[in-house]
């Protein structure tokens, strides 16, 4: 066991040697600051330099007032106040973008462009070919008075701690497709394996943060893992085709929805958490690379994970 713990340890240390030496070609845009700081008569300048983010059907006077806009001034303040430089951010973004490439050579890293986006929290991250847009003003924390008219279960997520994880939720959807299997197994295993992959890409973050969910949260999903499945293999939910299902343990909710007494207390999501449980026990029993994994069947991946819920 010593061994085998050594060369894991290893194989880990040259992984992150090759990906630390990787050469990206990162561009950060802070498109929030540049109009923070501009007049009227820079208007036309930055609608040059970012045409994709002034729709033609508006005219410069809507942005010109927008300049002056207290709102939107203030959506700016708050956003220096949080972010600053940006400094931090750029990192982890460089380390991120490392690890894709690593995984995922084909993949081009994106030019990324900051923006306020008057918390437009469902558009918070867009990918879209080689351009990645990230709402800053939708990661000022809970309990900022921006959110205040959020639902809490909503602004619990729109936090800096998850940006990270928000950019490769929206990776995940090009390298990842969406199963035509209907079976609640498989898209839990497809939930799952987005998360594995944020694993591989986002190994110094919690998998708390991975998930959307408060180190609390996170505790009760662990600490509830047996009765968990036990309720999913009793109901034999597993290859049910029932589309409730999603809105139950899969979309983001306040909770998961048993039809228990333990609801008001359980995370939502748990259903993206068991799916996570099934793919990482499959993955320590078949030496497979990413790649091969995103390619496989839920089903596949679920016999061969010889899945057992912690106790």
């Amino acid at each position: 066991m010593i061994i085998l713990f050594l060369s894991g340890c290893r194989q880990t240390d040259k992984t992150s040697k090759e990906i630390s030496n990787i050469q990206i070609d990162l561009n950060i845009y802070r498109f929030d600051r540049e109009f923070a700081a501009t007049s009227p008569e820079g208007i036309p300048n930055l609608k040059s330099k970012y045409p994709y983010l002034f729709p033609s059907q508006f005219p410069d006077s809507i942005w010109i007032a927008k300049l002056t806009d207290t709102i939107q001034v203030e959506l700016s303040d708050e956003v220096e106040k949080a972010f600053g430089n940006f400094e931090a951010e750029s990192n982890d973004l460089e380390s991120l973008f490392q690890h894709v490439t690593y995984y995922f050579p084909k993949f081009r890293t994106p030019k990324v462009v900051t923006v306020t986006s008057d918390v437009r929290y469902n558009d918070r991250v867009i990918l879209a070919d080689t351009l990645l847009i990230l709402g800053l003003d939708n990661y000022l924390g809970a309990d900022h008075h921006f959110y205040k008219s959020i639902q809490r279960y909503i602004a619990a997520g729109l936090d800096k701690q998850y940006l990270t994880s928000d950019v490769v939720s929206a990776v995940a959807k090009k390298v990842l497709k969406y199963p035509r299997n209907r079976s609640f197994l498989s898209r839990m295993v497809y939930y799952g394996k987005e998360l594995y992959i944020k694993d591989k890409v986002l190994p110094s973050i919690s998998d708390a943060q991975k998930i959307g969910y408060t180190a609390e949260k996170m505790e009760w999903a662990i600490n509830n893992e047996e009765q968990i499945w036990r309720y999913f293999v009793e109901k034999e939910l597993l290859y049910s085709t029932d589309a409730k299902l999603d809105r139950r343990f899969l979309d983001p909710a306040p909770f998961s929805k048993f039809q228990l007494e333990l609801d008001s207390e359980s995370p939502g999501r748990l259903g993206r958490y068991m799916g996570w449980q099934i793919v990482k026990a499959f993955m320590e029993k078949n030496n497979l690379t990413l790649q091969q994994l995103l390619n496989l069947p839920a089903d596949e991946i679920f016999k061969k994970s010889n899945y057992k819920p912690r106790k």
